[in-house]
């Protein structure tokens, strides 16, 4: 196992959320660029990490499992 597998995020595939409550955002951090994927509730501004995005691979596949074709940035 590599120092970077220890860091490594997994996807949180059994995260359910409801649309109507919660909306789909990438976090990206303007110091490090890291962008995280995960859904904001829209009363309380909570946010649920649910996987790192590292490439556009990683993006489609969120997007895919969670029956997206949209997801706005947040910094």
């Amino acid at each position: 196992m590599s120092i970077s597998d220890l860091f490594k995020r997994k996807s949180n595939d059994k995260f359910g959320h409801d649309p109507k409550k919660e909306k789909p955002i990438i976090r990206v951090s303007t110091c490090t660029g890291e962008q995280v994927a995960g859904f904001k509730n829209i009363k309380t501004g909570e946010f649920h990490e649910v996987a790192l995005i590292k490439n556009k691979k990683d993006l489609e596949s969120f997007m895919k499992t969670y029956g997206l074709d949209h997801v706005d940035k947040e910094y």
